[in-house]
């Protein structure tokens, strides 16, 4: 599974930041009730969900109630719980720990969701009033290039008219990538080396195509950002088979 560099991080903070917490409070460990501290492990646990994934929440709390057992609860320095009561604290700072990092992390996605959705609106909007206002579809494909480059997050992207040689990855109408020869799980593998061909086709027929060069080690987009990028593609193909219709019109 790959992993963001904030996700990686918000994974390594919800195994060491619950500890660090935890240690910090020794002192507080004889003049705050045992509750209350549970409830501050709780709020670390929060905090790292709402900077990572649901992995890192969990992981969070899972130690948040580890270190509480091992600090807080007699005997101490120890992972065995001798109050009945405490045992019950740390259980249940465990199940609210995971409860609340679930939620945290779900409205984080939620969120993401609706601005990646936002941004993808504007994306094909953006493009559809280009292409209104443009009398050369240059500037469509221009557009164009710039958009993808921005949904798919590549270092590079180039267009090639009519031009369809040699055999490279693909970016297929249902977002899926097609290597020769291979069946390619792109959420597992990544992005497959070289560049990749996003193909502007409409009404069958095939005017260029998108050269995509994602950024070394870049983690592939979410399949809506791809599905956009189908989108985008066939907005180009769309005015540069307007040029050839109106060409073959004139007298």
């Amino acid at each position: 599974m790959r992993f963001s560099v904030r996700d990686t991080v918000a994974i390594v903070a919800g195994a060491l930041v619950p500890f660090a917490t935890a240690a910090a409070l020794l002192p507080l460990r004889a003049s705050v009730t045992h509750t209350n501290l549970a409830l501050l492990l709780v709020v670390v646990v929060v905090a790292v969900s709402a900077l990572g994934n649901r992995l890192a929440g969990a992981l969070a709390a899972v130690s948040a109630a580890v270190w509480f057992d091992f600090f807080h609860t007699e005997p101490y320095q120890s992972f065995h719980i001798q109050d009945r009561a405490d045992a019950e604290t740390a259980v249940l700072l465990l199940v609210v720990g995971l409860i609340v990092s679930q939620l945290a992390a779900r409205g984080r996605t939620l969120k993401r969701v609706a601005v990646m959705d936002a941004s993808h609106l504007e994306r094909l909007h953006g493009t559809t009033r280009v292409a209104r206002a443009s009398t050369s579809s240059d500037d469509v494909v221009q557009q164009v290039r710039q958009e993808l480059t921005e949904a798919l997050e590549l270092r590079a992207c180039r267009f090639e008219y009519g031009v369809l040689t040699g055999r490279p990855p693909r970016l297929e109408a249902d977002g899926s990538v097609t290597v020769p020869g291979w069946i390619w799980d792109l959420e597992r593998q990544g992005w497959p080396d070289g560049e990749i061909e996003l193909r502007a086709v409409v009404h069958g027929r095939y005017q260029g195509r998108f050269m995509l060069t994602p950024a070394a080690g870049a983690v592939p987009p979410p399949l809506e950002s791809r599905l956009v990028a189908v989108d985008l593609a066939a907005q180009a193909a769309a005015a540069l088979d307007d040029d050839v219709v109106s060409a073959d019109r004139r007298p």
